[in-house]
């Protein structure tokens, strides 16, 4: 069978990579793709032009979709799938404002007892400014909509809360994304990812087939430097599983905040039928939802499904189809670290368009795997050697370098080796992915 994957990330190469493992999988349609999956075996790289995604699918006889980023999602992308009759994983256009909107989200949660920071929305810029004086600081300022991992200040004074509430509602730096705000109040601890496989519908909820599976829990390094240092990212590097994170954590989450969120899922009869993203923090009081997403992390991703010993295609179709209770997840032992690789600048302006080297020992390294993001191949020239294109820089997070191995040290080691076969001008990585401390919100 045929498979599509829509989006241009590091997410969807490892979705497009992990997927081209299955037996059952003839082809992988990337759309648009990137330089990764452009080079990746049984994937193909289409450029939508003047058709939809949904069309491409039709044409090239896909037998399911699966959607990568959240903007798609969004705009109702899994609707067009399924009214085009292709299965699509992801949620419809209802389920996917969860990530839409935090003001939907945390209402969602005040509503069915999801365990959660409390918060205040607010629409007026000066009340904003008001609740702040009256809170105090350390305080967090998310903008209500999508804003591409850029809308989340966590501020240390109440000085800073305030340039971010002017930042996000008048500079127009994220757009309508920042026309309603969320100020909820700032949690101690450590922060951990949980990606899960859901199949919600009301049908499978009459049949109680609807369910939440959780994946290996992950942890993304969100800061730009060592030591959790430095301004927000996207993420610069990713580890799972997770030492520090026991059953006991794992059942506590399960009771408060996975239990909720399925409950609350099948109450408001959302077609959910795709991957959900627990960003959690770890507090004294046990673990804490912070947000939503309506599709798998990245780089989490990058570390989580080089990590399965199931087929990924045939979890799919039991997303699909309603049959996820009783799909067996099997977890291969030991570690993955994937630290990532930035251009230079990043997250704020950086150039695009730099060469790409890669060392050919790196071929050779086994366990390993490079996850391409923002990088393309460059059309004007090529590899006269292979006929490649190389690649070029297109975006500021550019790749992650992941390693599998028994023990963590191995996979910490197997990684940076391989980042260090990478080379272009400007690059720039965390030294310090998976090591104790790198993570910690710690006191502000």
């Amino acid at each position: 069978m045929k498979v599509i994957v829509v989006g241009s990330g590091g997410r969807e190469h490892t979705i497009a990579w992990k997927l081209a493992q299955s037996s059952s999988v003839e082809e992988v349609i990337c759309v648009p793709g990137n330089g990764g999956t452009a080079n990746e075996n049984k994937c193909r790289n289409i450029v939508p032009g003047d058709k939809t995604p949904a069309e491409i699918a039709k044409q090239e006889g896909c037998t399911f979709a699966v959607i990568g980023p959240e903007d798609p999602l969004a705009a109702g992308i899994a609707d067009q799938f399924w009214e085009a009759g292709i299965p699509c994983v992801g949620p419809k256009k209802a389920g996917a404002q969860l990530e839409a909107s935090k003001d939907l989200a945390k209402e969602f949660m005040q509503k069915y007892g999801v365990a959660c920071p409390a918060s205040k929305t607010f629409t007026d810029e000066k009340a904003a400014h008001d609740y702040v004086d009256q809170h105090g600081a350390p305080i967090v300022i998310k903008a209500d909509g999508l804003a591409a991992g850029k809308g989340v200040v966590v501020a240390a004074t109440i000085q800073g809360a305030h340039e971010a509430i002017k930042d996000i509602m008048t500079s127009g730096r994220v757009g309508e994304a920042g026309k309603k705000l969320v100020i909820e109040d700032y949690l101690e601890g450590v922060e951990i990812s949980v990606l899960a496989a859901v199949s919600v519908t009301e049908e499978f909820t009459k049949a109680g087939k609807s369910t939440i599976i959780p994946f290996l829990p992950a942890r993304d390094h969100k800061r730009l430097c060592d030591g959790a240092q430095g301004p927000n990212t996207g993420g610069m590097g990713a580890v799972t599983p997770l030492d520090d994170v026991t059953p006991e954590i794992m059942e506590q989450f399960k009771k408060d905040i996975l239990e909720p969120t399925l409950k609350g899922l099948e109450a408001e009869k959302y077609d959910y039928r795709g991957f959900i993203f627990f960003g959690v923090m770890l507090t004294k009081d046990g673990p804490k939802l912070l947000e939503y997403n309506v599709r798998l992390g990245d780089p989490e991703t990058q570390v989580v499904l080089p990590m399965m010993d199931f087929d990924f295609a045939d979890m799919c179709k039991a997303i699909i189809d309603g049959t996820l209770k009783d799909f067996n997840f099997n977890w291969k032992k030991g570690y993955a670290v994937a630290p990532v690789a930035v251009s230079g600048g990043y997250p704020n302006a950086y150039k695009k368009g730099i060469v790409i080297s890669i060392a050919p020992e790196a071929k050779n390294m086994v366990g390993t795997k490079i996850f391409i993001a923002g990088a393309i191949e460059d059309r004007r020239t090529s590899n006269s050697a292979s006929g490649n294109h190389p690649l070029i820089t297109s975006g500021g997070r550019v790749l992650a370098a992941c390693a599998t191995a028994e023990t963590f040290d191995q996979a910490w080691n197997n990684a940076y080796q391989l980042m260090k076969c990478i080379r272009f001008n400007g690059m720039f990585y965390r030294k310090d992915i998976g090591l104790p401390g790198a993570a910690e919100s710690g006191k502000l």
